[in-house]
């Protein structure tokens, strides 16, 4: 059974077009967000070699605003409102998962 996938397009700062699926919707504090990760269309071969709990993937959390009946316009958050949010997904959303300490690899990447 095919699972409908939530796909966003954005545009970077060089007219580049950037697909992300969402993996989630989510409430903090009455606003809503998204966790969306790069969308890359998946060939079935490769899923019957590599489970999906084997896949390892960036996700981002983004502010999600309404902006008109149907459609929603996704904001970046503020690195203060990201800790909050990145600790609230991993204590309160998805506690059964096991996430790498996202600071230490920030710190690595500086």
């Amino acid at each position: 059974m095919d699972k409908e996938q939530d796909l966003v397009v954005f545009v970077d700062d060089d007219s580049n077009e950037i697909t992300m699926e969402v993996l989630d919707y989510f409430f903090y504090e009455g606003q809503e967000y998204a966790l969306l990760t790069e969308y890359e269309e998946e060939v079935e071969e490769e899923e019957d070699e590599q489970s999906p709990e084997d896949e390892e993937f960036d996700v981002i959390i983004m502010r999600v605003v309404p902006v008109e009946d149907d459609q929603e316009e996704f904001m970046p958050v503020e690195d203060e409102m990201m800790d909050k949010l990145v600790e609230f997904v991993q204590n309160e959303l998805y506690a059964d998962e096991d996430f790498e300490d996202e600071d230490e690899e920030d710190e690595e990447d500086e």
